[in-house]
């Protein structure tokens, strides 16, 4: 079997993640790798998860098949011309960013179109760094893939097949399209949470009741508003014209509500909360704002009899199960298995039984 030479540019928890996916799950890939901290590096040697330790702009870039950026998008960005000078004609260089625009017109205006697929990754979580990475993070996650438009077929069902072949579950769209379903599914969500918590705290009593009352459900369906600031900030400047445009939509949805409960136009009112009920029943089940301390995330290697192996456990423990699913998009949750409760004691001796049994388990956030 032909070897396929693998370069990093960048080694977090992402990169670190896909590079560990790659020595476990793949035995024809040559992994090499550049990290601006030299124990990184150290790291990802001494734990065979990289074949090569590269300098910044290493002329060995030039013998990858597959190139990585996995570095903050502006370094991403600055990367671009160094390997446009360097790759050998068949290489593909793909990214892991949750905005594909930016970088997208950046490979259009090099002439780059013919060697970038752009990639987005649809796990993550709190925790950064190489050390924090996985070789199961990406398992059964969504991994978003964009070509460009005249990026040869065979190319792009190869690079498909190695997202699948890391137990991702690829999902081939533009970066238009991209861009503008993540700006409503995710990006408008954040906005729309930060937004809700600035607008209770404007409007809070001064002994803080709205606080102490939102300690409940608002704190469960907002929670997403305690992400990071900097990074939500650098997502709304690089997806401005798809966040704008849904924005728009929202916005004209708020004010047709206000205008609904000021004309006290009952059957509408109940119309809209209907449609938004049976939309909201639809929803794959992955992940929803159910009460928060009910609910635990499990990591889990995606193998026969898995799950099954935990439902065993816990009812071995008479602990019972409300409801329990893989995760796809697990970008902003920790953990492939959801697993839900009637009780939160039930939660905490289901976490206490499969951390004995050697399970990662994770809480969600506060």
């Amino acid at each position: 079997m032909d070897k396929i030479t693998v370069g990093f540019i960048g080694l977090g928890l992402i990169g670190g993640s896909i590079a560990r996916a790659m020595k476990k799950f793949r035995t024809d890939c040559y992994l090499m790798a550049y990290s601006h901290t030299t124990a990184t590096l150290k790291e990802a040697i001494d734990a065979g998860v990289i074949d090569v330790a590269l300098a910044e702009h290493d002329p060995r870039f030039s013998e990858c098949d597959y190139i990585f950026l996995c570095a903050p998008v502006t370094t991403n960005l600055s990367y671009l011309p160094f390997l446009k000078e360097i790759i050998k004609p068949s290489c593909i260089v793909t990214d892991v960013g949750s905005v594909k625009g930016e970088i997208h017109r950046e490979v259009q205006r090099l002439g780059m179109i013919r060697n970038f697929i752009g990639g987005h990754p649809m796990a993550g979580s709190e925790k950064t760094g190489f050390s924090n990475s996985t070789d199961y993070l990406l398992e059964n996650a969504y991994y978003v893939v964009t070509p460009e438009s005249e990026i040869e077929i065979s190319a792009l069902s190869d690079f498909v097949e190695l997202v699948r072949s890391l137990k991702a579950i690829p999902m081939v769209l533009t970066y238009e399209e991209h861009d503008y379903v993540t700006a409503a599914v995710s990006h408008l969500p954040h906005i729309v949470a930060a937004t809700l918590v600035n607008t209770l705290e404007k409007l809070d009593t001064p002994e803080e009741y709205m606080k102490m009352i939102a300690a409940g459900g608002f704190k469960d369906i907002t929670r997403i508003a305690s992400s990071s600031p900097v990074m939500w900030q650098q997502i709304c400047a690089s997806n401005q014209e798809q966040i704008s445009r849904v924005l728009d939509a929202y916005i004209r949805a708020l004010v047709q509500a206000k205008y609904l409960v000021d004309h006290q136009r009952m059957d509408d009112i109940y119309q809209m909360f209907d449609s938004a009920k049976n939309y909201r029943d639809s929803l794959p089940e992955t992940k929803s704002p159910a009460s928060r301390m009910f609910i635990l995330y499990c990591d889990l290697y995606d193998e026969a009899g898995g799950i099954a192996a935990v439902t065993t456990l816990l009812a071995e423990k008479d602990i019972n199960i409300r409801n329990i699913g893989i995760i796809h998009n697990r970008e902003f949750e920790e953990g492939v298995l959801r697993i839900e409760f009637y009780q939160p004691e039930a939660c905490e001796r289901a976490k206490t039984v499969l951390e004995e049994n050697s399970y990662r388990v994770h809480l969600p956030k506060n």
